[in-house]
């Protein structure tokens, strides 16, 4: 029996930890607290009640004076899941922002986890980007989290987003572009990432020519390293449920689909 080729052997592991790994569908669906008409869900209860009362009432001034929704939710577990994956589909769950616009969005914490998250609305993503998220979180809300100061953080990230939420068109895209240069400044030189591509080109050339005898060794590798250059993979996701909520305040209905950003500390 001929040997199994060594680049063939490599697919079928890789198959076979993708099929071995669990899905979403495979583990137990995660549950969600209720919104119960709150903007500041303090599950994880790392909230004083006049710091909660405050937020709550300027959250309620943003959506009075341009119909955006923002929830301020802390949360006491992830349950295993990723807070991307959870963030999305509380928003969804709850219904936050109008809809038809979308134009709610999230400020998720995990203190136990010490993960924290923007999640964005479909309608709001222009605006509150994934860049500009990230700027938030960098610059306003991990440096006091990782001070101990988790509830300065929160105050800090929700007050950034309530500014850039009610800020006129022209001041709001200024933050947007402004934001987009800070993330794009670390990655201006691509020294790096050709390198390690030259790397892979080289590690692949050497394995096939071996095991092909030289000739159109080079071939895949190339075909490898042209796919990845052009974006590689995109993962999906869950799709939403439906909204809910007592009280003066609930969800319009809105959706998400993945758009902000997540950090750590």
């Amino acid at each position: 029996m001929a040997a199994f080729h060594p680049i063939f052997a490599f697919i079928a592991a890789i198959i076979a930890l993708t099929l071995a790994a669990p899905s979403p569908s495979a583990i137990a669906a995660p549950t969600f607290p209720a919104l119960n008409g709150q903007r500041v869900v303090d599950d994880a209860h790392v909230l004083s009640a006049t710091t909660a009362a405050d937020l709550t009432s300027k959250l309620a001034d943003l959506e009075a004076k341009t119909g955006r929704q923002v929830v301020v939710v802390t949360l006491p577990s992830l349950q295993g899941y990723d807070i991307a994956d959870y963030g999305y589909q509380l928003g969804r769950t709850w219904g936050i922002g109008q809809k038809g616009q979308n134009n709610g969005a999230l400020f998720i914490i995990a203190p136990t986890e010490h993960k924290v998250r923007i999640e964005v609305g479909y309608g709001l993503e222009p605006i509150l980007t994934d860049a500009l998220s990230s700027v938030i979180l960098q610059g306003q809300v991990l440096p006091k989290f990782r001070t101990g100061d988790v509830e300065g953080g929160v105050v800090a990230g929700t007050h950034a987003i309530i500014s850039q939420l009610s800020a006129d068109p022209t001041s709001a895209q200024a933050a947007v572009e402004k934001a987009t240069r800070q993330q794009a400044e670390p990655n201006r030189s691509p020294f790096g990432a050709i390198l390690g591509l030259f790397i892979l080109f080289l590690v692949f050339s050497s394995l096939f020519r071996r095991h092909r005898g030289g000739g159109m060794g080079w071939l895949l590798p190339m075909m490898i390293l042209s796919s990845s250059s052009r974006g590689g993979w995109s993962g999906g996701g869950w799709s939403g449920g439906g909204f809910g909520g007592g009280g003066g305040f609930s969800g319009g209905g809105g959706s998400f689909g993945g758009g902000g950003a997540s950090g750590s500390w």
